[in-house]
């Protein structure tokens, strides 16, 4: 089950990040007509942004109906904008804004798939499972390596094409494999009930600031490094892509490290460890250092620190959140860290625009980092120790 949604987590996410890696190409291959940089950063923003919001009602819907239900769903929901902007939008700008807000539902099965994969393991074993679910982000990376070559060589539809082949094959693959797991429980009352409720758990907001600088700093950075690189450090486009190709493996791969070592140690532990490293990184980055010795390894650093407390997020909701809760909850959470990742760019960008530095910016991202340090470390601990409290040992097991 775990392997069956982490291959459908990276197969919607992959199909989300479509229209990312042909931004460039929309704005010079003329195929649009005339489009500014704004023009192209809508249109990529559209998907994500959507994915993110989307995630909220999805994650309750999971509580409600299963992922057993909901993955095969919303996979086969999304073909339908995945075909319509391959073979219908390519030459207008607004029909691709159109398809692209509908593509962003394959970004909402993080919210089907974290309950769905927690509801399948004991307590101790959850923040590892959702972990490597977690990595299945990495389906962006597939969007990037091949997106741009099928487009290019193949033709403009076939990204498009072979995608949707990808999600209609893995929708009936769910709908026939999956499985709730048994003794789920179902989340009763209303829809907005429910939201309602979530939204008003500590853990939510709790959580969702934890994870908007976590996952928000991991998504800020794949955006945003390449170009950060290539005007700090003067580094060919090819050569920045290769390195923040190498910054998303670290963080992809530091995810289900940081659930495991959450169910090892605790999450309140692993936080404030990515935190810390991120505060000192982030710090040392500002100052410009030589990239090949000192900036490689602060960026590297920082890549683990956050992959890590992407996992240790949901390892604590997991943990502190009731089970019928939990998609709720993730949903709420999934979509700041989401939302997360827009802010830092902009900041970096407007900041730089006005000093021709990014000093300031990255010094305000090893602040923000220390916020979150101290909110793990007082508040959050807080309530981790309140909820081992509230379920004794002998019945952790079933809570």
């Amino acid at each position: 089950m775990l392997a069956l949604a982490t291959a459908g987590f990276a197969v919607n996410f992959w199909a989300w990040a479509l229209l990312s890696p042909l931004g460039p190409l929309f704005r010079t291959n003329g195929s649009l007509g005339t489009i500014s940089e704004s023009d192209v950063a809508l249109l990529v923003a559209v998907p994500v942004i959507v994915g993110s919001l989307g995630r909220i009602p999805v994650g309750a819907l999971t509580d409600r109906f299963g992922g057993r239900v909901m993955f095969p769903l919303v996979s086969a929901a999304t073909i339908v904008p995945v075909l319509f902007i391959g073979f219908f939008a390519l030459d207008s700008y607004a029909a691709l804004l159109m398809g692209g807000f509908f593509l962003g539902l394959g970004g909402t099965t993080f919210a089907v798939g974290v309950p769905f994969v927690n509801a399948w393991f004991p307590p101790e074993r959850r923040g590892l499972a959702v972990g490597i679910f977690g990595a299945g982000m990495g389906g962006t990376a597939i969007s990037a390596l091949t997106t741009v070559k099928l487009y290019d060589n193949v033709g403009n539809r076939a990204p498009f094409a072979i995608t949707a082949i990808a999600l209609a094959v893995y929708a009936v693959v769910a709908w026939v494999l999956l499985r709730d797991a048994p003794g789920r429980q179902k989340a009763g009352g209303s829809f907005v009930g429910r939201l309602v409720a979530n939204a008003r758990l500590p853990i939510s907001w709790q959580a969702c600031v934890l994870y908007a600088v976590a996952f928000g700093g991991y998504v800020a950075f794949s955006v945003y490094l390449p170009s950060y690189l290539k005007t700090a450090y003067d580094l060919e486009a090819g050569d920045a892509a290769n390195r923040m190709a190498g910054f998303v493996v670290v963080a992809v791969i530091m995810r289900p490290v940081g659930g495991w070592l959450s169910d090892r140690f605790g999450s309140v532990p692993v936080l404030a460890t990515g935190y810390a490293v991120v505060v000192v990184g982030a710090a040392v980055a500002a100052g410009t250092p030589l990239l090949e010795h000192v900036g490689t390894v602060a960026f590297l650093a920082m890549a683990a620190a956050l992959g890590a407390g992407s996992g240790a997020t949901f390892a604590l909701v997991a943990s502190v959140t009731d089970p019928s809760r939990v998609g709720g909850v993730t949903g709420l959470v999934g979509a700041a860290g989401g939302l997360g990742g827009f802010v830092p760019p902009l900041i970096m960008g407007y900041v730089y625009g006005r000093t021709d530095s990014y000093a300031i910016g990255l010094v305000l991202l090893s602040i923000t980092a220390a916020c979150a340090l101290v909110l793990t470390l007082t508040i959050v601990r807080s309530t981790a120790r309140q909820s081992r409290s509230s379920h004794p040992p002998h019945l952790r097991e079933t809570a």
